[in-house]
């Protein structure tokens, strides 16, 4: 069932890890649980950015277009999707390294389970201030990595000793990919693809 851990993540984890464990869903079903999820933070900040206004701290709230809010928020569900898909396939990668010998659909829910926090940030661009946003999304941030650490050793089947280490690794890859998500949004933005506003 889709969404059927997510309470569980945030009352008991260490208990829901070790039932995502023993009950190892398909691939559809982790896949559709990315997929659901990831829309919670498009369909906010298009919201925000259209019908509320995004306040800066300084001057008026700022408005896209809502053409210009449909692309950006179209991008941003298919970049975080091939995020969530990059760092499962990392964390599979890095499996061997650490004598874990999960299979992908393992590696996917470990990422898409721990990517969920940040992804229910979106909720908070209904209130959309730059400050309310950071703290919230720092929150977020830290939760899911609190949720890493917790389900690596879980999931992958290693002892917590290792688990911290495979943890660790994955948070800095999951840091590069944020960056390189980053990086790739500045360049489409220098070629015309950046905001347009009301």
């Amino acid at each position: 069932m889709i969404l059927n851990h997510l309470m569980g993540l945030y009352t008991h984890p260490k208990q829901e890890w070790h039932t995502i464990e023993k009950s190892h869903e398909a691939l559809k079903s982790s896949l559709s649980h990315v997929l659901l999820v990831a829309l919670i933070p498009v369909i906010c900040t298009f919201i925000a950015a259209t019908m509320i206004g995004w306040n800066l701290g300084v001057g008026e709230p700022l408005f896209l277009t809502q053409q210009s809010a449909l692309v950006m928020s179209v991008s941003m569900y298919f970049g975080l999707i091939a995020g969530v898909f990059a760092l499962a396939y990392l964390a599979f990668w890095m499996a061997k390294t650490f004598d874990a010998k999960p299979s992908y659909t393992q590696a996917l829910e470990l990422a898409a389970y721990t990517a969920t926090p940040l992804f229910m940030v979106g909720l908070a661009s209904l209130y959309p201030a730059l400050w309310f946003m950071m703290v919230v999304g720092l929150i977020g941030l830290a939760y899911s990595v609190y949720l890493l650490y917790t389900g690596v050793p879980i999931i992958m089947n290693i002892p917590e000793e290792k688990g911290f280490i495979y943890a660790s690794s994955v948070v800095t890859a999951g840091l590069v990919l944020l960056v390189a998500l980053m990086a790739s949004s500045v360049i489409l933005w220098s070629f015309g693809f950046g905001p347009m506003y009301q």
